[in-house]
């Protein structure tokens, strides 16, 4: 249920009934106050467009940041255009919002992620729920309507046959007479065992790996950004890992950081290698998730599992359910 408003609530709801608010911020004015003045406009039962400025300010009042407003206000108009600008919202009742939900999944043309159609109904309750509290409308029409769980799709991931081709295709390029390259490999090897981010992948630093006891090498990730250190941790790495590694720093002669160039050359290189392999495509997050399934389909104990990825308790709730569904697909 949404907090009753003060005075300057009441004045939205008279520009509702026939009047039209003009806010005027004052930009210096951190909690984002706001000077009112009210010129008579009809009708008294509002349509969307003349209900959209009294909801701006509703949400300036409750303290939604910048981006939730827009974000609102941008769904609003979605729906604008679906009712047309005439249509009087008492006019508008929950078989129509849901037809409206459905336009938006399967007949818009424009594709609608589960957590853009979960905000969009949030909007709905958010934008119908004021109405009705405020006595506009008789009854909230989006009351109804029930959330669904927002799921991502499930990601990708590469099966072993796809992972022994890929590895094959990488060492070749590793091993050839001609111009032997050990970047791909290296990089394969390494997000496959480690499944690190893309980002803490391009931070490795060289004095990052640990090889002062051959038969136990270690990376260490670290963070840069103080508030993100709780995700650094140490990584195991495989023994024959290292000598792929010293062949790799034969060759490019790196100086501070293991990867020398930007994300998109590795993102090149990992097509290259797709390419070579006959994958479709491969990406670091591919190799990320492979690495989570393979892991969890060893026998990895959830709680190690999630300190390995640097995931926090939330986002592993939900990557844990994913990884469990992938882990239990045919290999």
């Amino acid at each position: 249920m949404l907090m009753s408003r003060p005075m300057a609530m009441r004045n939205a709801r008279g520009a509702m009934e026939g009047w039209q608010l003009t806010l005027f911020a004052d930009e210096s004015d951190d909690d984002q106050t706001a000077t009112v003045t009210a010129t008579p406009k009809a009708p008294a039962t509002p349509t969307l467009p003349a209900a959209l400025e009294p909801f701006r300010h509703y949400m300036i009042e409750r303290g939604l940041s910048p981006n939730t407003i827009n974000s609102f206000l941008g769904d609003l108009e979605l729906l604008g255009r679906y009712i047309g600008p005439d249509r009087q919202l008492g006019d508008v009742d929950t078989a129509y919002l849901k037809d409206f939900l459905f336009y938006l999944r399967h007949e818009r043309g424009v594709p609608c992620t589960p957590k853009s159609y979960a905000r969009r109904l949030t909007t709905l309750k958010v934008f119908f729920g004021w109405l009705t509290e405020d006595g506009i409308l008789p009854s909230d029409p989006a009351a109804p309507i029930g959330h669904e769980r927002a799921k991502s799709p499930l990601p990708e991931i590469l099966h072993d046959r796809q992972v022994d081709q890929l590895l094959a295709a990488t060492e070749a390029l590793m091993k050839d007479e001609n111009k032997p390259d050990a970047r791909p490999h290296l990089l394969v090897k390494l997000m496959l065992y480690t499944g690190l981010k893309k980002s803490e992948c391009m931070n490795i630093k060289l004095q990052d790996i640990d090889n002062s006891n051959p038969a136990q090498p270690v990376l260490h990730v670290h963070y840069d950004d103080p508030s993100k250190a709780q995700k650094e941790r140490e990584l195991a790495l495989p023994t024959d890992l290292i000598p792929i590694l010293q062949q790799y720093v034969a060759q490019y002669q790196p100086h501070e950081s293991l990867f020398e160039c930007t994300a998109r050359n590795l993102e090149y290189v990992l097509a290259a290698a797709a390419e070579r392999a006959g994958l479709k495509t491969l990406s670091f997050e591919l190799l990320r998730m492979t690495c989570a399934v393979r892991d969890y389909r060893a026998g990895t104990p959830s709680e190690k599992l999630q300190k390995k990825l640097g995931l926090s308790p939330v986002t592993w709730r939900e990557r844990k359910r994913q990884i469990e569904q992938l882990a239990s697909a045919p290999l």
